[in-house]
Formats: structure tokens, C-alpha cells, sequence
């Protein structure tokens, strides 16, 4: 992986634990808190993607629009599936679990159907990421078994979603060749515009959310779009199995903030994958 893609998915991967850690914070809401950080995503992204349209070299294209739709549609699945695994289980299950499982079929689909071959260091460090992830979201912690077990659940649920929006994404940027600023924005735009029905059968929920937790709403709502675009610009320069993996960063990151910040126990096996998180990265690096 060259050195620009890799430099852009490490500075998403801090941005995400950050947004990650904000979610976490949310003490109810699922469709409702989705909504209001989808709609302070696109208002902030309206005028860039405007004029990103006016100015874009290409002209716009119909498949731009079917390829933002199913974005939207996998997107709205990822943020409430994951927001309510962050309702009943803790982020140091939750998070790394559904980032490795993410990258994990990812890279098995990126080999398997588009033909990518990463080599073997590449492939090394993918696998060094995984079983990373296996140690910080494994061990028992006594009295919460049920929490665990299903936080494991949503965590496997959300990284499916993940590995499916990946690969879309990915050709999308650069199979369809649609701009990454303009995808995500007109992404964000029907998102926000899908879960309108959500958000106005929850409204005082919606209203609650504003009040109390406005401040996670707008570190959500703005910084998620930042961290994903970066990614974006990321897959137009190296393959999605070499990106998917590397992004996992993000997964020592959340696992600290739940120690350091959220007082969530097994700091010693957090830090012990964490380790060969990063080890991993490295080979991804040198890939």
C-alpha cells in the first residue's frame, strides 16, 4: 500500500474510534439518533457537494445516483444495527468485533470475486488484524455473559453490513467512478431523507436526544463523513483488501477509550491485542 492511502486511512481510523467513542455516550435512541446525525452529516455536506458537481471535471452520471442509493440503504443498516449494539453491550465487544469481521469479508470476497492478490504480506497482515480482534473481544467477564453475548451478536451483525458497504463502495469509486465527496454526499442526503418516517414516529425521542445529547449528535454527525471519505480517496489508491484491514486501527483506538475513558475492564488483553493490531498494520504497511 502506497504511502498517501495508508496515511489516509490511519487519520480515519483516529477519527472513527472518535466518533465511535461519542456513539457509545448515546444513552437510548436507535433509528432517532441515526436520523439527526445522518442530517447534520448531509447539511454539513450539501454545499461542499454542490459545488464538488459544478466543478467536477466528469458530468454527472444516473448510475452516481443508483450507486449512492445502495450506499444509503447499507449505511441506514450499519447505524442502527450498531447503535443498538452499543445499547446492550459494551464498545470494547462491540467495536472490535464489528471491525474485524468487516475486513475479514472483505478481504475473502475481495480475493474471491474481484481477484485482488495482496500477496502474502499483505494477506500476513490481514490475518495478524483478525486474530487481533479475537483476542480484545474474547475473555469472560463474570455477571455479563448475556451483555457479551449480545454484543458479539450485533457486533458480527454490523461488521457483515460493513463488508458489504466496503465492496460497493469500493466500486463504486472506482468501478462506476463516481467522485468520493459527491458519493458521500448525496449518500448522506438520502439518508437522512429515508429514516424522515423514524424520525417523525419518534419525534419526541428525536427532541430528547437534541436537547440532552446534542454535543455526541454534531461529534457523530460531522466527523463520521470525514472518516469515510478519507477511506474513499484510500480505495481509489490501493486495493479494498489491503485498506479494509488497515482501517482496523481504529479497533485499538475504541479499545483504550473504553478503558481509559469508560472504565471498561481486561485492559491487559486489550492491550495484548492491540499489539498484534498493530503488528498487522505494519504489514499491511509493507505490503
Amino acid at each position: 500500500m502506497n504511502a498517501t492511502a495508508l496515511s489516509l486511512v490511519l487519520v480515519a481510523a483516529v477519527v472513527h474510534a472518535a466518533w465511535n467513542l461519542a456513539a457509545k455516550r448515546i444513552s437510548s435512541g436507535g433509528t432517532q439518533f441515526v436520523w439527526l446525525y445522518y442530517t447534520v452529516s448531509a447539511v454539513a455536506l450539501l454545499p461542499i457537494t454542490a459545488v464538488q458537481l459544478v466543478f467536477e471535471a466528469d458530468r454527472p452520471q444516473w448510475s452516481w445516483l443508483l450507486a449512492a442509493v445502495v450506499t444509503s440503504v447499507l449505511h441506514i443498516a450499519y447505524g442502527v444495527v450498531l447503535q443498538r449494539g452499543y445499547r446492550v453491550g459494551d464498545l470494547s465487544v462491540v467495536y472490535p468485533v464489528a471491525r474485524g469481521t468487516g475486513p475479514l469479508l472483505s478481504v475473502l470476497a475481495a480475493v474471491l470475486v474481484l481477484g485482488e492478490r495482496p500477496g502474502w504480506l499483505g494477506l500476513l497482515g490481514a490475518f495478524l488484524v483478525i486474530a487481533g480482534v479475537l483476542v480484545i473481544s474474547t475473555g469472560r467477564k463474570d455477571g455479563e455473559t448475556h451483555g457479551r453475548r449480545a454484543g458479539i451478536f450485533y457486533g458480527l451483525l454490523t461488521g457483515a453490513v460493513i463488508a458489504g458497504y466496503t465492496l460497493w463502495d469500493a466500486h463504486s469509486v472506482t468501478g462506476l467512478g463516481v467522485p468520493p465527496v459527491v458519493y458521500f454526499g448525496l449518500g448522506s442526503i438520502l439518508q437522512s431523507v429515508m429514516l424522515v418516517p423514524g424520525a417523525l414516529a419518534g419525534r419526541a425521542e428525536v427532541a430528547r436526544i437534541w436537547r440532552e445529547q446534542r454535543r455526541e449528535v454534531f461529534v457523530v454527525g460531522l466527523l463520521s463523513p470525514v472518516a469515510y471519505v478519507l477511506v474513499l480517496f484510500a480505495l481509489t489508491m490501493a486495493p479494498v483488501s489491503l485498506v479494509a484491514p488497515a482501517r482496523e486501527l481504529s479497533i485499538v483506538l475504541g479499545g483504550l477509550a473504553a478503558w481509559l475513558v469508560l472504565g471498561e475492564s481486561d485492559a491487559v488483553r486489550r492491550l495484548a491485542g492491540s499489539v498484534i493490531v498493530l503488528a498487522g498494520i505494519a504489514a499491511i504497511a509493507a505490503a
